[in-house]
């Protein structure tokens, strides 16, 4: 049987940090409400980051009448969902060819033979897919897919479409790009829920070689779940003043009963004393707390994943990826895995894995 293994990936965020400034600008939104400003501080200190990039320039004073260096973002007076569209078709193209470039593809890059492309956070045609094969060199007649608006768990369907390539074609080589600008979709707001939920968001984008060469990650299984009577519970939805994310706090419990029971058949017949790496998208601390609980790990279990959260935030799709990187990094030969992310649905996207000997 032909396995597909992850090669090798790379990760990119953009030049400007950007939580502490966002955070300023978030509680200034509360300025006339001291209580709820005095709430929001306390929670956002306790969401285990401390660190997120993002591609808009910040201005020098967060509470001021502009917040971004451009201009663009001025206090009641937001761009709407066509301007920042025009910031991701340049920005996402910028940050995409940053995370490839490190791939160092070189002049392998017209052996490339098909090129998956995730992102929930822009719209453009051509589109990023056509951006990334004239500025890679790839070759003219490379199969492109465009895995879209699926939100955090799109990382795990498009290394799912890698691995249904790689099946079907075991000379095949593919490039899995997940490229999010989340922080594009700033908004003012004063409810707090939706404060909370925005401070969670940085900007990134990991690039992956996919192939049947038996070298880094070896991809075994997928397993995908969709929790009943839990659709309004993570909702991702176009606006005139951009994409407007809904995320409940009722999200870990539904987390939690969504694993609880179907553990066994997400890990495929193992238990959860077999696995020894779990790459667990940080959709935020309370996420990680719920799968921890959930499976009763161990205190170090979900550290690479709670590093990820810490330096970086949520960065929707890429985030996974990020995790997974740190794993080719310092895991040992024939470690067994299971990656998983929670998305719009709510949707749970699972995948066991064994590193190559």
């Amino acid at each position: 049987m032909t396995h597909a293994f992850i090669n090798r990936i790379a990760t990119a965020v953009p030049d400007y940090e950007v939580h502490d400034y966002f955070l300023q600008f978030a509680a200034a939104n509360l300025e006339t409400q001291p209580r709820k400003q005095t709430l929001f501080r306390k929670m956002a200190d306790r969401a285990g980051i401390e660190h997120r990039f993002s591609c808009l320039a910040p201005a020098d004073d967060a509470s001021g009448a502009v917040i971004d260096e451009a201009g663009m973002f001025r206090r009641g007076a937001f761009p709407g969902t066509s301007a920042r569209m025009d910031i991701y078709e340049t920005a996402a193209a910028d940050l995409a060819m940053r995370a490839i470039d490190k791939l160092d593809i070189g002049s392998a890059n017209h052996e490339i033979t098909h090129l998956i492309v995730a992102s929930c956070t822009g719209f453009s045609a051509p589109g990023l897919d056509l951006e990334i094969v004239q500025r890679a060199g790839l070759s003219a007649s490379v199969e492109r897919t465009l895995v879209g608006f699926m939100g955090c768990y799109a990382a795990i369907s498009g290394l799912k479409l890698a691995h249904h390539v790689i099946r079907s074609e075991p000379d095949a080589k593919v490039l899995v790009v997940n490229c999010e600008l989340t922080t594009l979709h700033l908004k003012e707001t004063t409810d707090l829920e939706k404060l909370l939920t925005y401070c969670l968001w940085g900007d990134g984008c990991s690039a992956a070689l996919v192939t049947s060469s038996e070298e880094g990650i070896r991809i075994d299984r997928f397993k995908a779940l969709l929790a009943p009577d839990a659709r309004d519970l993570m909702t991702w939805n176009v606006r005139g003043d951009g994409f407007e994310m809904v995320l409940s706090g009722q999200v870990p419990a539904k987390i939690h009963s969504v694993l609880a029971g179907n553990i066994e058949a997400i890990l495929h017949g193992d238990t959860v004393d077999d696995i020894d790496l779990w790459a667990v998208h940080p959709g935020g601390r309370s996420v990680l707390d719920a799968v921890q609980r959930t499976l009763n790990l161990g205190s170090e279990a979900l550290a690479p994943s709670r590093e990820v959260l810490r330096a970086y935030g949520n960065m929707s799709s890429a985030t996974v990826m990020f995790v997974l990187a740190k794993m080719l990094e310092t895991a040992r030969a024939r470690m067994k895995g299971c990656a998983m992310a929670f998305g719009p649905g709510l949707t749970a996207e699972t995948m066991t894995f064994r590193m190559a000997s």
